[in-house]
Order: C-alpha cells, then sequence, then structure tokens
C-alpha cells in the first residue's frame, strides 16, 4: 500500500495533504452544477512553480470578484501550493514538469426543504502533467490560429478578466475551429471584432518593428502576457496596449501567443494564410523567447523539442 500510495500524486483538499484519487467534490456542488467557481494555473520550471504569487494575487481578485471566500489566505494557498509541488518532486522526472492549479467552488447550497446545507468553498490544489509531448510540434512548425465565429462574452455581461470555472463562451467557439483543424487554435474577437484571447492563451502580433496586444478589459490578464510587455520594454520595443482589427492581424510582420504553460509559441498562420513570410520565430519573438528562457531559468523551446516523436 504505501508503495502504491508513493506513486499516486498529492493533492490538498479542504485543508488536508490526500492522494488526489481521494479527492471527492459532491454532486451538488454549484461549480458541478453551474459553473460557480474560480481557479488558476501556473506551471514549474525545473520543479519551481513560475510567478505563483501572481498567480495567487490574480486568483484573489477573481474570487473578489465572484464574492466567494475561500476561507484561506493568499499567503495560504501560496504555501500550501509550493508544498503540493514539493510533495509531488518525486514523481516529476517522469512527466518533465508540473501545471500547478488551485480551485475553489462556493460550495453546496441548501436545496429546499431537504436539509441540506450550505457546506461552504471546496478548495483543491493539484499538479497535473504538463502535455510537453503533445505540444512538442508547435515550437517546430509555429501554431496555426483561426478566428471564430462566437464572440468572447463582453465585460459588460460577465468580465473576461477573471477565471472562472464556467469556459463555456471559449469551449463552444473553440468546436468550430477543432472540426475544421484538429491542430488549430482558436482565437475569439471581442463585441467591437477586434482580437481578444483564445482558450488559455493570449495573442501579440508585431507590425512596423512594434508590439501590439488586446486591451486588459477583454481578455484574461495574462501573467506571461504581463511579462512580455515588461521584458519588451527592458528590450526596448515598443508595446502597445488596446484594439486589434483583422486589417492589422492580417498584415502583422510577427504573431505569437502567450500563456504560462506555451510560455510564448510563435504562430505560422493566421486564419489560413502565412503570418509574413511563414517562417518562425521572427527577429522580435526570438528576442522575446530567449528573455523568457533567461528569466525562467529554463530553455522552455528546448524542453518542449525534446519531447518530438
Amino acid at each position: 500500500m504505501a508503495q502504491q500510495l508513493s506513486n499516486q500524486r498529492i493533492a490538498w483538499f479542504n485543508g488536508k495533504f490526500m492522494p488526489e484519487v481521494e479527492v471527492v467534490i459532491p454532486f451538488r456542488d454549484r461549480s458541478w452544477k453551474y459553473g460557480d467557481g474560480a481557479f488558476d494555473m501556473t506551471r514549474t520550471f525545473e520543479g519551481t512553480p513560475f510567478r505563483l504569487k501572481e498567480h495567487i494575487d490574480r486568483f484573489y481578485r477573481s474570487l473578489r470578484y465572484l464574492q466567494i471566500d475561500p476561507g484561506i489566505s493568499p499567503k495560504e494557498m501560496v504555501a500550501n501550493s509550493e508544498a503540493v509541488v514539493e510533495k509531488n518532486e518525486h514523481l516529476r522526472g517522469a512527466v518533465g514538469d508540473w501545471w500547478v492549479g488551485q480551485r475553489v467552488s462556493r460550495g453546496v447550497d441548501a436545496v429546499g426543504d431537504e436539509g441540506w446545507e450550505h457546506t461552504g468553498p471546496n478548495v483543491v490544489i493539484e499538479v497535473l502533467p504538463l502535455p510537453l509531448a503533445k505540444r512538442a510540434k508547435l515550437y517546430r512548425d509555429g501554431a496555426e490560429v483561426i478566428t471564430t465565429t462566437v464572440r468572447r462574452t463582453a465585460p459588460s455581461m460577465l468580465s473576461p478578466r477573471a477565471k472562472t470555472h464556467n469556459y463555456l463562451n471559449m469551449i463552444m467557439a473553440e468546436k468550430p475551429v477543432k472540426a475544421m483543424n484538429p491542430d488549430a487554435w482558436g482565437l475569439l474577437l471581442d463585441e467591437n471584432g477586434n482580437l481578444a484571447e483564445g482558450l488559455g492563451s493570449n495573442i501579440f502580433i508585431v507590425t512596423g518593428g512594434e508590439l501590439f496586444t488586446p486591451s486588459e478589459r477583454y481578455v484574461l490578464p495574462g501573467v506571461s502576457r504581463q511579462m512580455t510587455i515588461d521584458m519588451a520594454k527592458q528590450l526596448g520595443i515598443k508595446c502597445t496596449v488596446g484594439d486589434i482589427d483583422m486589417f492589422d492581424a492580417a498584415n502583422a510582420e510577427e504573431m505569437f501567443l502567450t500563456s504560462t504553460s506555451l510560455c510564448i509559441l510563435p504562430v505560422r498562420s493566421f486564419n489560413g494564410a502565412p503570418v509574413a513570410d511563414g517562417k518562425i520565430p521572427g527577429p522580435i519573438t526570438k528576442q522575446l523567447i530567449d528573455a523568457y528562457a533567461k528569466d525562467v531559468g529554463c530553455d522552455f523551446v528546448g524542453q518542449y523539442l525534446k519531447f518530438l516523436q
């Protein structure tokens, strides 16, 4: 039994560390019923969590927006996340690196006259292997990005700046893209027809040697997005945050996606047409990739390419 447990990933659930197979969420939990919860995710680089405090700070902004109290402080959430990573370190060598996730639901509501009482939030901290092998070819070939007909939820309806458990807007937007090209990455437009974001990724373009990315009002403000903006400033590359229409995207000199797991991923084609000459990465993208790798102390492109079949 001890040997079996040593091969199972450990999670933190409502105050206790336990094998993740023992984490049980009630089927009447509001997150299961309504998507009423929030989450955040970072990754490790050689076992070290990436900007964990920044991710947890963003997580708590989402929770405050949803008016959910997780019952523990941001400092405790950071400490427990670090502990989960440490308890799973002996398993990391077989997978490369982890996603590190924190999830909070509103819990179970009282139901009618049956005596069910509100249980308070359910809180989970977990690790999950990064899809390094599945995504490896993206760093060799570049991503194919296709815009969808489904618009990103407008901030006047539900703020896209909160990372909630309800991803249906982006999931349904991706469905026709994946049906057309299973390897493509869907990109939603905002209510005004400008570029917004994909499922778990932000987008940047390069035009005239300058960097552009959509306004935070219409996207989840990614930690790697902000890191890229900061690195551009340090490298003397002008970066403008604002509207990017389809004309500008079609004429981009370079394009790339950012996310904590992808870091910086060059885009090869946009709506079926090559981005510039279709060669990746472009010079500015390469500068940013090198700066990112130096900052995190990991050649993330090499890490992905190592898994090429």
